[in-house]
């Protein structure tokens, strides 16, 4: 018999599990069977950065040498708070925490994490959808291809290798350009939409010196490679109108040094801060010793931090007629915020309120690599998800565990962290989860997943990458349909749907090769976004409770009051029989019914039949 139980993630011993909202009742129910005999028993609750307060908790029932104890609490501030149970008897005072053995005697263990909120849950649009990244240079040429850039390198050869050789100064340039537009991917919106796409992350499309964009140059202004204001417009109003959003990425944390702000090399016709001490833009920027010696991203000169907490920078950003508002008065659906942990708290509340007051419905990401609830900066506790502040975040935790699972088995490991996101993240924030497995900063699915070499390599000859490409397709296959079924909304990096490969940066931003798919990849991505469509409420809203986790095996269900659906992925090494209701189930992924067994490196997503709704037009899924 266990000695304790207590699992914050379940109903019975916390209640509501997740987040709390301030002035909410939570209920906390702890059982154990030792120490026997108890005086006393405390929940003891710790705000961050405060001192301990000890609850008395109040015995409901003594049977077969199990001890019950329940208390009701209402926290009344929001914030971060941290806690555990001391149980009392005669001889010691025992402490049951987070990281305590089940089945030993009880004595130590950390504290559980409580996020509490001062804002009701608000589901956002995008909830039970799916989002596809773009980088907008390399995806499709629509229309004549725009060339307006002296310097620019422009590639002919669509698909080829971009540079990535430093020049005599040590620097890659970024400044091969493909071609592809803004009309490209309007052109492409039919494909986006029979992908089950409902929203387009596109990174940054503002004026800027590279082919990536993230050395901002003039936040007003559409880069003229990719097209004009009436082309983002015409983009958005036909995408709206295939119920597709459009999110654009936002490089706050710094400019580019060729841009209108910082001016290093005279291309503007501004006073830039690297030109003047006295110039309007001087205070935005980190200078130690003007003009040549100043904070920049990653050490590299070309793109100078900002100084987020400066007024005026403030102000032009987030401001009445600032950056945010002008562009999301023109349509934007919402803004991915590039590197959170560089940008001040009230920065972020400030773009992400600008958001919003243009646009309710407005959805706002940050990029946050670590825990967003509890992440500590410089030795700061940041404070991402509450306050008016983020809607939610990209989702690292996920996306390594997940493919830690596909290839090792460990499926207790990931088990854990979306049990731990679940718990410490305000449901909100759960519900819309950016559920990355990779993207412009990292190496292709494909070739993670593959048998590929050191996927950082920059050799020329290590770039011909996945020699078991039949291996690795399953285990993508595992991946995605983790990635589309676990809390959050799938984000899928443009071509990965193809089984597109490379290494890191800048190979993994390969044009998107029309015409030469991975057909049977196509068509799998193609189903789940089907089933998330043909299940949207389920999977923008329903709880994640595990079933079987142990032994390489991810069983788990997503459910909602009404119903809920079965998600088996096997990579236990051998057949797996999932324990289910009596009943028939339905496969969805093929409306054909479950065998029964889950074969291994497979998937099954089912539902009991009695309950599958047959949508009267089932999303088609073409080939």
């Amino acid at each position: 018999m266990k000695t304790v139980t207590f699992f914050p993630n379940c109903k019975k011993c916390k209640s509501p599990t997740g987040a709390a909202i301030v002035g909410e009742p939570i209920t906390l129910t702890l059982k154990f069977t030792r120490p026997q005999n108890p005086s006393e028993v405390f929940l003891v609750l710790t705000k961050d950065g405060e001192d301990a307060v000890r609850y008395a908790m109040n015995l409901v029932s003594y049977d077969n040498d199990e001890y019950t104890y329940t208390l009701t609490v209402k926290v009344t501030t929001s914030g971060l708070y941290f806690y555990h149970f001391d149980i009392q008897n005669e001889d010691q005072v025992y402490r049951v925490g987070s990281d305590v053995d089940m089945n030993a005697l009880l004595g130590k263990g950390g504290d559980w994490q409580l996020t509490v909120t001062d804002a009701e849950y608000a589901p956002t649009v995008l909830d039970g959808g799916v989002m596809y990244e773009i980088m907008p240079d390399r995806f499709f040429i629509g229309g004549d291809r725009l060339e307006t850039k002296p310097y620019a390198n422009y590639r002919d050869d669509w698909g080829g290798v971009p540079e990535y050789r430093a020049d005599e100064n040590g620097t890659v340039r970024n400044t091969d350009m493909f071609g592809g537009n803004l009309k490209g991917i309007a052109k492409k919106l039919t494909y986006l939409k029979n992908l089950g796409v409902t929203c387009i992350y596109l990174t940054p499309i503002f004026e800027a010196h590279s082919n990536h964009k993230y050395d901002p140059g003039n936040y007003m202004r559409v880069d003229s490679d990719f097209g004009t204001i009436d082309d983002l417009k015409d983009l958005i109003k036909k995408a709206n109108k295939r119920g597709i959003k459009i999110i654009v990425d936002g490089v706050f944390s710094h400019t580019g040094d060729d841009s209108i702000y910082f001016n290093k090399y005279g291309n503007y016709d501004s006073v830039g801060a690297y030109a003047s001490v006295k110039s309007p833009y001087y205070q935005w920027y980190k200078f130690r010793g003007w003009p040549d010696d100043y904070e920049c991203r990653h050490n590299i000169s070309i793109m100078p931090d900002t100084d987020a907490s400066n007024p005026m920078f403030d102000e032009f950003i987030a401001g009445q007629e600032g950056v945010i508002r002008y562009w999301t008065r023109l349509g934007l659906g919402g803004w991915r915020f590039d590197v959170c942990e560089l940008l001040p708290d009230d920065f972020i509340k400030h773009c992400a309120s600008a958001a919003k007051k243009e646009n309710p419905d407005a959805v706002v990401y940050g990029e946050v690599f670590m825990d967003a609830s509890n992440m500590t900066v410089d030795g700061v506790r940041r404070n991402f998800l509450d306050g008016g502040k983020l809607d939610s975040v990209t989702n690292y935790p996920f996306k390594e565990d997940i493919l830690n699972f596909v290839r090792c088995g460990d499926s207790g490991r990931l088990n854990n962290t979306v049990e731990y996101v679940v718990n410490n993240y305000p449901k909100r924030a759960v519900d819309s989860l950016m559920n990355i497995l990779g993207n412009h900063d990292t190496a292709r699915l494909m070739t993670v997943l593959g048998d590929s070499g050191n996927v950082a390599d920059k050799d020329d000859k290590a770039r011909a990458v996945v020699n078991n490409r039949e291996e690795a397709t399953t285990l993508v296959k595992m991946a995605s349909a983790l990635q589309y079924t676990l809390p959050g909304i799938p984000c899928v990096y443009y071509g990965d749907e193809i089984g597109m490969e490379g290494f890191e940066d800048p190979f993994n931003r390969r044009c998107y090769p029309w015409g030469n798919a991975d057909k049977m990849l196509l068509k799998w991505y193609k189903k789940l976004g089907a089933v998330r469509a043909n299940e949207r409420e389920i999977f923008a809203h329903g709880r994640y409770k595990s079933v079987d986790t142990d032994h390489g095996v991810m069983y788990f269900k997503r459910k909602t009051d009404r119903e809920e659906v079965l998600v088996i992925v096997n990579n236990s090494g051998s057949e797996y029989k999932p324990q289910l209701a009596k009943g028939d189930y339905t496969d969805l992924t093929t409306y054909k019914p479950f065998g029964g067994t889950v074969s291994d490196k497979s998937v099954a997503i089912i539902k009991l039949t009695s309950k599958t709704h047959f949508p009267e037009k089932p999303v088609k899924v073409k080939k």
